[in-house]
């Protein structure tokens, strides 16, 4: 049986594939801190930091709403401190979610865009 961090990895790895197809990766895994952005991408000047939540079914709510305010925070605080410490001035920045739910081997994901 496997554990919520290797669900997690698992997400995590889908998650770059995807991003991967539409735009280039910069950081997995960044930290500021405690504090941690999945994933960050950019594409025509527009930095993207994306938060992935995987679940193994949708049992107890889907993934996506396991980004409450509080981890939104989280996340703003860390893309202020990755801009300041990279020096960016984007043309735009934009938080998204990708979230991944399985059942059994299948998998759905949906990304949602600009979400806070």
């Amino acid at each position: 049986m496997e554990n919520h961090l290797t669900l997690g990895h698992q997400g995590e790895n889908i998650a770059q594939a995807y991003v991967q197809q539409h735009c280039t990766l910069l950081h997995v895994n960044w930290k500021s801190g405690r504090r941690e952005i999945d994933i960050i991408a950019t594409k025509n000047d527009v930095i993207y930091f994306i938060e992935v939540k995987t679940r193994r079914s949708a049992r107890f709510g889907w993934p996506e709403t396991a980004v409450n305010f509080r981890k939104q925070e989280h996340i703003q605080d860390a893309a202020s401190d990755y801009l300041w410490q990279f020096h960016l001035h984007p043309v735009a920045i934009r938080f998204d979610i990708i979230a991944i739910t399985f059942s059994g081997d299948a998998y759905e994901l949906m990304h949602f865009r600009d979400v806070f």
